[in-house]
């Protein structure tokens, strides 16, 4: 790279319209929607220190703070700093906070925002539009990215590109903003051409982006220096407090500054890019069958078009159907018409109001040690798959409510009980009594796994007391 670039990765979302794929706890940005590697980890991969970019930043939402760096591992990124969202607050507030951050050590430093669930399959083609932005930005320019549409696209803002940019070959002024249009609307910016897909993603020097927020959004910016300088350094996450943050005022940056701003510009690109913004814009980035279908798990098809099935594990047939999404999930089924995908927030929002748990969780739970699967559930007992992670070790903790049962399935483990400590091996166990002082640890070079029976009058998550915790979780609310 010919400039100095600082990726900061925007991790906010929840991806409510790939539902059950994607759960709040654990969203599309964290699963290997496509491929054996998260969209997560593709793009911190895509913009690694051997392709010239300097160390990422990322900004996230706190209860994604473990998953965020077992994910960066997976990357081999060393994170500059990972700074945490104890609410969300839009994007606007996001950008600040990474600015003011990274004006600390360099106030030109360029910074390319990037949300991390989107798709890029031409990953030359995104470094080569980089440069064309970067070379924008560092005119004092607030650079968007426009994908070049290829359907009348109604899910998406569009950005009207005007005249070529003085003295940055590729790139263009904007002449205006257009909000998401109706299909008629949208087939007209295909046909008169000079419209682009506003991507999200934007390059943009540190001390021109806050230079901006002081001149159009200075309340913000005043609220977003105090979140910042209420920052707590625990572990390697920076954690704003909640009281504080939760008073900066919520706004989108394109509304808050690029819809606003002169300076604004934009590089017209084709890269292979999509949002992975529902199930349809998943299925246009895989491969169909001659009848249009895309597949995913253990699926039959027999006398069906245009249809996206995906299943994790039980078998899905379809038979006579056309336009439908199938998710077959371990614990829910999601059944919709194609031309309705837009609307699977609704049956989220329908959920979080019933206070579903569906909505939060899959049934496989991770935590920064591992993760643990619910096998069976009845009254006064439940059964969990838990798995640990080599070198890691569960809380000191003990239960007012419960006894638990541990049955070693692979690997090895040290499991301390009050004054004891025992290392165990498969097949054999150890009985844990109401009240004990207990903690399980994976001494091995492989992910140990067990079984665990809980029996008791109350089997909640919150039937933990943590006397030591090597993650700080003593912290959460």
């Amino acid at each position: 790279m010919k400039h100095r670039i600082k990726p900061v990765i925007l991790s906010g979302g929840a991806g409510s319209r790939l539902w059950p794929l994607s759960r709040s706890k654990y969203p599309k940005q964290f699963l290997p929607i496509l491929g054996e590697k998260s969209l997560f980890v593709q793009t911190l991969e895509r913009v690694a220190e051997p392709y010239g970019f300097d160390k990422a930043m990322v900004v996230a939402n706190e209860h994604h703070r473990f998953i965020v760096n077992e994910q960066a591992v997976k990357a081999d990124a060393e994170l500059d700093a990972l700074v945490l969202e104890p609410v969300g607050r839009n994007t606007a507030p996001a950008f600040a906070v990474a600015a003011l951050k990274a004006a600390e050590t360099d106030p030109d430093q360029l910074l390319l925002f990037l949300p991390s669930d989107h798709v890029i399959l031409d990953v030359p083609g995104f470094h080569k539009a980089v440069a064309v932005a970067a070379d924008a930005a560092s005119s004092e320019r607030l650079c968007c990215f426009g994908m070049t549409p290829t359907r009348p696209d109604t899910g998406y803002g569009y950005i009207a590109s005007g005249e070529p940019l003085e003295g940055t070959r590729g790139a263009f002024h904007i002449e205006g903003f257009r909000e998401k249009p109706d299909t008629e609307t949208a087939q007209g910016y295909l046909d008169s051409g000079g419209y682009s897909w506003n991507s999200g993603m934007f390059l943009m020097k540190a001390s021109t982006l806050l230079a901006e927020f002081e001149r159009l959004q200075p309340d913000m910016l005043s609220a977003c220096r105090r979140a910042l300088e209420s920052v707590e350094k625990d572990l390697n996450f920076l954690r704003m407090d909640e009281a504080v943050f939760s008073q900066v005022p919520a706004d989108s940056v394109d509304y808050a500054i690029m819809e606003k701003t002169t300076q604004a510009a934009v590089v017209p690109a084709e890269f292979g890019w999509s949002d992975v913004g529902s199930f349809s814009a998943l299925a246009d980035v895989q491969e169909a069958d001659g009848s249009g279908n895309v597949t995913i798990g253990d699926t039959v098809i027999q006398d069906s078009k245009n249809c996206f099935i995906s299943s994790d594990g039980k078998l899905v047939a379809l038979l006579g159907v056309e336009d439908l999404v199938v998710v077959s999930t371990d614990d829910a089924v999601l059944v919709a018409s194609k031309d309705r995908d837009q609307d699977i927030k609704k049956i989220v929002d329908h959920l979080k109001a019933s206070n579903r748990i569906e909505i939060d969780f899959h049934t496989t739970v991770y935590r920064p040690w591992g993760n643990y699967r619910g096998v069976a559930e009845g009254e006064r007992y439940q059964v969990k798959e838990i798995e640990v992670y080599p070198g890691k070790r569960l809380s000191l903790q003990k239960h007012h409510h419960r006894a638990e049962h541990w049955v070693i399935v692979a690997g090895s483990a040290i499991v301390t009980r009050d004054d004891e400590e025992l290392l165990l091996s498969e097949n054999e166990s150890v009985y844990l009594p109401l009240g004990a002082v207990h903690r399980l640890t994976n001494p091995g070079k492989i992910n140990l796994k067990l079984i665990e029976v809980q029996s008791g009058s109350y089997l909640g998550e919150d039937d933990i007391v943590r006397l030591e915790d090597d993650f700080n979780r003593e912290k959460d609310k």
